[in-house]
């Protein structure tokens, strides 16, 4: 049975960084393609970043050059290091494995001063 646990998110400054955590348990993240999205209120979700197989690596426009996404194969863990944080960026942010479409719980973000 595949898990995704979301962890890491916060209430943080404009300006400031966050790093979420992506624990997958029952798939590899090494072989999958896995993806970040987030949901703010009233808004669809959309995708924010993913990574494939291969390592490489999208992003919507609105978080390039602020955020990265990476796996660590060790730990079985995909991260979002969140940079520069605008109150735009507030949203609940979900972790996505793409084969099987299976969902974490999601992790609030919230960016405010």
């Amino acid at each position: 049975q595949v898990q995704l646990v979301e962890s890491g998110g916060d209430l943080v400054q404009p300006g400031g960084s966050l790093r979420l955590s992506c624990a997958a348990s029952g798939a590899a993240v090494s072989i999958n393609a896995m993806g970040w999205y987030r949901q703010a209120p009233g808004k669809q979700r959309e995708l924010v970043a993913m990574i494939f197989r291969t390592g490489s690596t999208n992003y919507a426009d609105s978080v390039k050059g602020r955020f990265t996404i990476s796996r660590d194969n060790a730990k079985n863990t995909v991260y979002l290091q969140m940079n520069n944080l605008k109150p735009e960026d507030t949203a609940v942010y979900y972790c996505k494995l793409v084969t099987g479409n299976y969902w974490g719980q999601g992790t609030q973000v919230t960016v405010s001063s």
